[in-house]
Order: structure tokens, then sequence, then C-alpha cells
């Protein structure tokens, strides 16, 4: 071998060993790094509450009846002085809608020729979709006077129950996120002095998601709007 190429092997050979070094003191702090990084995650709560802005009000009564025309005549006769009802209660006519009826007869479905009081009965709902919650609620209140005028009204079905529905989420986002991550600081700058730390900069942050219901059972027009945010943060001596 040549004095030049021994020469050019031998530095090669330094290079090679000196990159090896190298690369595993930058590997050994970075592991050193990994296992001396010190996080804390801690969570922030937002909740806020807010009238609900629409109401949905299923209004359903029956009708029974031996004369299937004399029971539609009923239906109508019913139907015409609800809608009356609900728009002298200042419900605009376009928020008032009239399903079809629904219709039984008790001698086809009954066995064995059973006698039955009346062989049709019907039911028929009105549902009240609106903006106007305060006028909805205040025409519910009054109610009662409709039966005076013999309407008959089906029982509190499952189905038939008013519901009560908030539309603006995306408006209050914002501002509930940012109270989320603002309040999960607080109690990570509690946690950091308490053991002595500094708080740095987020790690990583997760929101989580938002939820709506009703505050309680007796105001399912006041809804409670609630978003847990959970961030990580960075702490140093």
């Amino acid at each position: 071998m040549s004095h030049t190429r021994q020469s050019a092997f031998i530095l090669g050979l330094f290079l090679f060993l000196g990159l090896s070094v190298l690369g595993y003191f930058l590997g050994e702090s970075a592991i050193r790094y990994k296992m001396f990084e010190r996080t804390v995650s801690v969570k922030g709560l937002s909740e806020r509450e807010y009238p609900a802005d629409i109401v949905i009000w299923p209004i359903q009564f029956r009708s029974l009846s031996n004369d299937l025309e004399k029971l539609y005549d009923n239906l109508d006769h019913d139907s015409k002085i609800i809608t009356d009802f609900l728009k002298m209660q200042g419900i605009a006519a376009d928020e008032i809608t009239v399903s079809q009826p629904f219709i039984e007869d008790k001698v086809a479905q009954s066995y064995n020729n059973q006698k039955v009081a009346y062989r049709y009965t019907a039911r028929e709902t009105i549902t009240v979709y609106s903006k106007q919650v305060k006028k909805v609620r205040e025409a519910m209140n009054n109610i009662t006077q409709l039966g005076k005028k013999g309407i008959a009204f089906s029982g509190n079905e499952y189905d038939n129950r008013s519901e009560y529905i908030f539309t603006r989420l995306n408006e209050i986002k914002p501002q509930m996120i940012e109270e989320a991550t603002r309040n999960a600081r607080i109690v990570a700058q509690k946690f950091a002095k308490d053991s002595n730390s500094v708080l740095g900069k987020i790690k990583r942050a997760r929101q989580g998601q938002f939820s709506i219901m009703q505050r309680d059972r007796n105001n399912p027009h006041i809804k409670k709007i609630r978003v847990v945010s959970t961030v990580e943060y960075y702490l140093s001596d």
C-alpha cells in the first residue's frame, strides 16, 4: 500500500470513529433529555347557562265517535279551536303545523264480537315550532283554557314531550375554549408552584366534546353548556 493510500485510509478510519462517537453522545443526550423531561397534564372546565332559542311543542288531542263522518267533523272543530287559541297567544300561523289524524276502528280490532263504547277513536297532533320560546311557554301555561271548551288532550307520552333546542353553539365555542384553557393554566400554575417548578410552554392540548343538557328537570328551556380541555405543560426547575 502506498504512503498516500495509507494516509487516506487512516484519515477515513479516524473520521468514522469520530462520527460514531459523536452519534453515540448525541443519542445519549437525547435519551437523558427524554428521561429528565417533566410535564404536568391538567384539565380546565368551562360551563355556562343559556336559554334555548327554539321550542318544539306537540299538542295531541283525541276524539271518539261511532260515526266516521262525525269523527272527522269533531277533529276539524277541535283543530280550529286549538289553532285559534295559539294565534291569540301570539304564535304565528307559519309556526303551527297540523298533522294527519290517526284513526282506529275498534270493531275491526275487537275479538269475539266484544262490544265497544265507541267504534272509532282518533288522535291528531298540532305542532308548534317556534323561536318565540317565552311566548310558547306562556301558551303552555294557558292551555287549560281549551279543556274548558271540551278539548280532550292525550296523555304526556314520551314522543309528545316538548323539546327545547340551543342552536348558537358555534357563537360561544371560542370564548368557552379560551376560558377552559385559561382555567387549565391556573391549575397548572398552582401545581408548579406547589412542586417548586416553573411552568413552561404547552406540550400538547386536547379539546373535549361540548355537551348541551337541560339545567334541571323543571327548567328544560335553560341549557347548560359544558366543555373540558386537557392541556399538558412542560415543567422546569
